[in-house]
């Protein structure tokens, strides 16, 4: 898989995150930012070399790659289920009910790292996974927090309820989530763009909160929801 860009170069190598290898242009016309991963990536010891800048708009279809394409591999390395040993106290995990688009999946893991959160789960089947443009979408954000691939939502969600997290759905409901108590270990269940969360999987939540709104809008993209909730959290815990 082909990624692009100078920040998503910057978030792999401060993550350590393993690539094949890295490709820099080979264009005269750098500037110091350029230079300066150049370095960094040599000081880091990953493998990198000098392309034409036709070659790598081939390699990634956009010109605007910004002199910097990275090889990772033929797939994005997810965290193992393991990862929930080593969780903070307090932490908070944001599950992704079959979400279908990229960009709202790259917005949200955007929003998870910006609010501090500790770990983002998708199911492995009916969902997006991570795509050069969810890289993209997320600024190489991506990198920078456990993704963790899972065969059952329903049945990891059972697991985390006996390691002590509550898990809240983002629903329709009374409960308006600045109103609840989102303090402690805590999971956000976020739904599919168009029919939000399963049935099964809103079942075993321990409560549905909801985003009041004016105007007779009924309902937010999945994306801005998730940030709202989110931040919420991530306000009451830094209380």
């Amino acid at each position: 898989m082909y990624v692009y860009g100078r920040n998503v170069l910057k978030e792999i190598i401060n993550a350590k995150y393993p690539v094949k290898n890295i490709y820099f242009t080979d264009s005269k016309k750098t500037d110091k930012t350029l230079n300066d991963l150049i370095e960094l990536a040599k000081k880091h010891n990953y493998s990198f070399s000098f392309a034409p800048d036709k070659v790598l708009q081939r390699m990634v279809n956009i010109s605007k790659h910004q002199g910097v394409v990275i090889d990772i591999g033929k797939e994005f390395k997810y965290a193992e289920e393991d990862i929930l040993d080593n969780l903070k106290e307090n932490a908070t995990i944001i599950i992704l009910d079959q979400l279908q688009d990229p960009h709202n999946f790259g917005a949200i893991i955007r929003s998870a790292v910006a609010s501090n959160s500790d770990l983002i789960v998708i199911p492995k089947d009916n969902s997006v996974e991570i795509t050069p443009t969810v890289i993209k979408v997320s600024v190489g954000l991506a990198f920078k927090i456990p993704i963790l691939k899972v065969t059952n939502l329903s049945r990891f969600i059972d697991v985390i309820k006996k390691r002590g997290f509550w898990v809240y759905g983002a629903d329709m409901s009374y409960n308006i989530y600045y109103e609840m108590d989102l303090t402690g270990n805590v999971a956000l269940v976020m739904g599919n763009e168009g029919n939000g969360i399963r049935e099964k999987v809103k079942s075993r939540c321990d409560a549905l909160i909801s985003i009041p709104m004016a105007n007779n809008v009924d309902s937010l993209n999945v994306s801005v929801s998730a940030g709202i909730l989110l931040f919420e959290i991530f306000k009451q815990k830094s209380r």
